[in-house]
Order: structure tokens, then C-alpha cells, then sequence
């Protein structure tokens, strides 16, 4: 007879001769498990939920706002003030604002460029009313004056304004 693997080692054939040769034995009232199911209990699981998307989160992009200078700051005033005047005489002046919108998950934001018809200048709460000219059926945008960068239309870029 054969030994294990070492001399100190029983022969497995002498110590398991008793169920050697049984069968396999299968549970008669639970079914057997399909080797697909078998390998999944031991494939990998993730262990660090949440991390991909907190390392996607990290490498989006966002914009930082830009610290206007006081002459750029004035020429916005001068405009605001030409567009004030303008929808007090009941104007509607048509123009294209373009803003910071803060992200609000991180530090930053993005730039967008709206284009409508002002409707409202409110000094008090620093916020400008714009009529959306597009056909979706979106609302009012209200724009933080604070956030405004540039502002362009008929009525503001005719250098005799200034």
C-alpha cells in the first residue's frame, strides 16, 4: 500500500476505506446548485461601494468663476442701467446673458449662455428676470447679477450707448 506524502502521514485509501466507495451524496429536497450559481458565491465582490463614482466625481471638470476688474464691473452697470431704462419706457429688449452657475456638489461651476428678453431688473434681491425665447415651454430665469459676466444685444452693444 501507497502512504500520504510524507512517511509520517496515514494512507488515505486505509483512513477513508469506509466511504471510499459511496456514492456522491445530493440533498433529495434541495436542488442542486448549477455551476453558474457555485462560481458566483466565489467571484469578487466590491468591496468599496460608492468608489467609482466618488473617483468620477473627483475628475469632472468644473469651472472657477472669474473676478471681474472694475472697469469691466461699470460697463455691466452702465448696461444694466441702459436695460433698466429700457424696460421702464415698456421695452422688451431681446439679449444674450451669459453667467456662472455654481456646481453644487464642489467647489466651482460652469458658464452658460442664456438668450432671451429681460423682463424684470430687481436691484433689491440682485436678480434679473429673463422671458426664455425658445419654443420648449421653459420658464423664467432668474440670474444672480453677481454672477453675470457678460451681456450682450441690440440695445446694449451700440457703442454710442457708452
Amino acid at each position: 500500500m501507497a502512504k500520504g506524502i510524507t512517511d509520517k502521514e496515514p494512507d488515505p485509501r486505509i483512513v477513508y476505506a469506509d466511504i471510499i466507495d459511496h456514492p456522491h451524496w445530493q440533498s433529495k429536497t434541495h436542488p442542486h446548485m448549477s455551476l453558474y450559481d457555485r462560481a458566483a458565491q466565489f467571484s469578487p465582490f466590491a468591496a468599496l461601494t460608492g468608489y467609482d463614482d466618488m473617483i468620477s466625481e473627483e475628475a469632472r471638470f468644473v469651472d472657477h468663476k472669474i473676478g471681474l476688474e472694475d472697469s469691466e464691473l461699470d460697463r455691466l452697470n452702465r448696461k444694466l442701467s441702459l436695460l433698466k431704462s429700457a424696460i421702464s419706457g415698456g421695452a422688451a429688449p431681446s439679449v444674450s446673458i451669459t453667467h456662472f452657475i455654481p456646481d453644487p456638489l464642489k467647489s466651482g461651476g460652469k458658464y452658460v449662455t442664456e438668450f432671451g428678453q429681460i423682463k424684470k431688473i430687481d436691484t433689491v434681491r440682485g436678480k434679473l428676470v429673463l422671458m426664455r425665447t425658445d419654443d420648449c415651454g421653459s420658464p423664467d430665469a432668474e440670474i444672480e447679477m453677481k454672477d453675470i459676466l457678460e451681456i450682450h444685444g441690440e440695445s446694449v452693444d451700440d457703442p454710442d450707448s457708452f
